[in-house]
């Protein structure tokens, strides 16, 4: 029976914190995504990047505006979107710290949207059928768009492979990023709970073995970097993920980009999205 409310009324208090994480977490990673993504405009290596990597940025600062609306709802209306987006501290955050790293040039970038927006759809796949309608809707909107990312993070994947210098920077970009993006599967405090309720239907660890099953072919075919083993249970990583981003520590990287995020709503305090 899918849960038409928010579950403070049919869940305990922790179950209603861990979902506030929860949409902070989906929140963050898509608004900090979307900024890095628009570091490109203008000096991106063709036009029609430019114009794609633009799109990219707004497409997600678009998602990341929906699930700070369903977390201001989810508080009653106590705060607005535009206050959970701008106005906490940098600890505040609960993004991964996959997507706060310095842009890097062009290869880095499309190997780490290829890594974000995989990884991204199949988050999304499993949201789909959260038993909090609200959460379930928002999800069946946003992998509509998210379906374009992942062609064109696919195209640019296999055009990067096929050049000799590009290749080169291609495996040292995903040597350097794969322990931040298994940081995108860090738990989250209370998931425990969010996955019993439903809200969550599947915990960290199993999206992850899906996201690796997905993508290996690929990456594989390609001769990208492969750090993991093949165990009874799934792909072992053979580095130590990066984990901190959800529990608001960051990179030191993190504290300038920050600065760039907010200083329209310090120069103009109450500025509106």
């Amino acid at each position: 029976m899918a849960l038409e409310t928010p579950p403070a009324t049919q869940e305990r208090d922790h179950t209603r914190a861990a979902l506030a994480e929860l949409l902070l977490a989906l929140a963050d990673d898509e608004f900090v995504t979307g900024y890095a993504n628009s570091e490109w405009t203008g000096i991106a290596p063709i036009l029609e990047e430019d114009i794609a990597f633009s799109s990219l940025a707004q497409d997600e600062l678009g998602h990341a505006r929906l699930f700070y609306e369903l977390l201001a709802e989810l508080r009653g209306g106590a705060v607005s979107p535009d206050e959970i987006a701008y106005d906490r501290p940098p600890e505040g955050f609960r993004n991964a710290q996959l997507a706060e790293r310095p842009r890097g040039d062009w290869a880095y970038s499309v190997s780490r949207q290829f890594l974000y927006d995989t990884a991204d759809y199949v988050r999304l796949e499993c949201l789909l059928g959260s038993r909090y309608t609200p959460l379930a809707q928002a999800a069946a909107s946003v992998i509509r768009e998210e379906r374009y990312h992942l062609l064109h993070a696919h195209t640019w994947l296999a055009r990067l492979a096929a050049g000799d210098t590009a290749r080169e920077r291609q495996h040292a970009a995903f040597t350097a990023l794969w322990p931040d993006a298994l940081g995108l599967f860090e738990p989250l405090p209370g998931e425990a709970a969010l996955v019993e309720s439903g809200i969550q239907p599947a915990p960290s660890a199993a999206l992850c073995q899906r996201w690796l099953e997905q993508i290996e072919p690929m990456l594989r075919q390609l001769g990208l970097p492969w750090p993991f083993a093949q165990r009874a249970a799934g792909w072992e990583p053979l580095l130590a993920p990066h984990y901190g981003g959800r529990a608001g520590r960051h990179s030191r990287e993190f504290a300038q980009l920050y600065d760039t995020i907010t200083s329209v709503r310090r120069l103009e305090p109450g500025a509106q999205w």
